[in-house]
């Protein structure tokens, strides 16, 4: 299947192992607020990215909901069920349209079951997972408003086609971010007095992206690295 060389994990394994997966494949929408797994029920799928983001999120009891990790086309949502968990921890939702390559939960069991190289690589994708997801915490408890909306856009504009627009409204960020939406306002104001993005109607651009990292904490760089984390393990691993 050609479309696999547009998701990092997948082009990165040996043709082997990458066969297992796509042998069962299918390309389908990644629409804009679709939810594509609910936290804590059973993964009936697995999605690897080709483009969009979708966003792993942490849901309280009372329905607030944070954003815990971002997933984009060096990755993939559900693989948890490689490693056998066979439940989601988080809500995964699309956050910027796209498309991905869709697999059955039980297929992907199958294929780690008739490979121990594809399992290994499985698991290393999920500790980078787990790991932005820690660092996504530190974040939010140690940082400020202004570093970590820089951030999130600066992870976002990443994970889409470069110069896009990144098409999130202040409520939105507000909400991933547990900031108030006024807070997000005065925020995003002072960037763009900065001359660091543009927004108007539910669409932000970043124009100068080096101003824009000036404004963000050193989590930006330190999640980049770990998003680059899963191809890179899977290329030494699937090789062995």
């Amino acid at each position: 299947m050609a479309s696999f060389a547009k998701n990092g994990f997948l082009s990165s394994l040996s043709p082997g192992d990458r066969k297992l997966l796509e042998a069962n494949a299918s390309v389908v929408a990644l629409d804009h607020g679709k939810q594509l797994q609910e936290q804590h029920a059973r993964i009936e799928n697995v999605y690897f990215p080709l483009s969009g983001i979708i966003s792993l999120l942490t849901v309280m009891g009372n329905g607030t909901a944070l954003e815990s990790a971002m997933i984009g086309a060096s990755g993939a949502s559900g693989l948890a069920v490689g490693v056998g968990r066979p439940r989601a921890i988080s809500r995964a939702v699309v956050q910027a349209p796209g498309t991905a390559l869709r697999t059955s939960a039980a297929h992907v069991l199958k294929a780690t079951r008739h490979s121990a190289t594809l399992a290994g690589c499985i698991g290393a994708h999920q500790e980078t997972v787990l790991a932005q997801v820690q660092q996504t915490a530190a974040c939010n408890g140690l940082h400020t408003a202004e570093q970590r909306l820089s951030r999130w856009l600066l992870q976002a504009q990443d994970l889409i086609a470069a110069g896009e627009i990144i098409p999130f409204t202040h409520e939105f960020l507000s909400s991933i971010l547990g900031l108030r939406r006024s807070t997000v306002t005065l925020v995003a104001v002072s960037l763009q007095r900065a001359g660091s993005i543009q927004y108007k109607r539910g669409r932000i651009e970043i124009l100068n992206k080096s101003a824009l990292k000036a404004s963000a904490c050193e989590c930006y760089g330190a999640i980049l690295a770990l998003s680059r984390a899963p191809s890179n393990i899977a290329r030494g691993r699937s090789t062995e």
